[in-house]
């Protein structure tokens, strides 16, 4: 009987009732990563590692597999210039881990969407790595509402 479990576990993994379960949250017009599904993850708080010229891509390891996981858990298709980019809610750049509670599929629309949360992700990095801001704070901020930090930015770095 053991030997049954697994496939059924399986099948219903792949099943279309359970391919989708996450969900987008709203602040205003930016999409937000279901805080359940996606909590954030953290590799390290070492600021000086993550200052390091190099820190990002060096750590830079999502396997396809694991992206194509994170589009079926929210159930987003990819779309030119609408839909998505796997992203990390806490940015490598802000110790962010690769694992799947950190990764989500990131809507370019609406606006603001992947391109500004990028914006965020290097203004934070700057701050953090200028003594500004503990490496801790800046990861609780990305993960809890990246557009709130968006918006106190006010024209810096945007």
């Amino acid at each position: 009987m053991p030997k049954l479990q697994l496939p059924l576990a399986l099948m219903l993994l792949a099943s279309p009732l359970a391919a989708q379960a996450a969900h987008y949250r709203h602040h205003g017009t930016a999409l937000l990563p279901d805080s359940v599904v996606t909590p954030g993850a953290v590799l390290t708080t070492d600021t000086a590692r993550i200052c390091h010229p190099g820190y990002a891509r060096s750590v830079r390891h999502v396997s396809g597999r694991t992206k194509h996981q994170a589009y079926i858990l929210y159930g987003a298709t990819r779309a030119p210039s609408i839909c998505c980019e796997v992203d990390h809610l806490i940015s490598l750049e802000l110790g962010g881990s690769n694992d799947i509670a950190n990764l989500w599929p990131e809507p370019y629309q609406p606006t603001p969407g992947a391109y500004e949360k990028d914006k965020v992700e290097n203004w934070l990095h700057i701050q953090v790595c200028a003594g500004r801001i503990p490496i801790e704070e800046a990861q609780r901020e990305i993960a809890g509402d990246w557009s709130v930090v968006y918006e106190r930015m006010d024209g810096e770095g945007r």
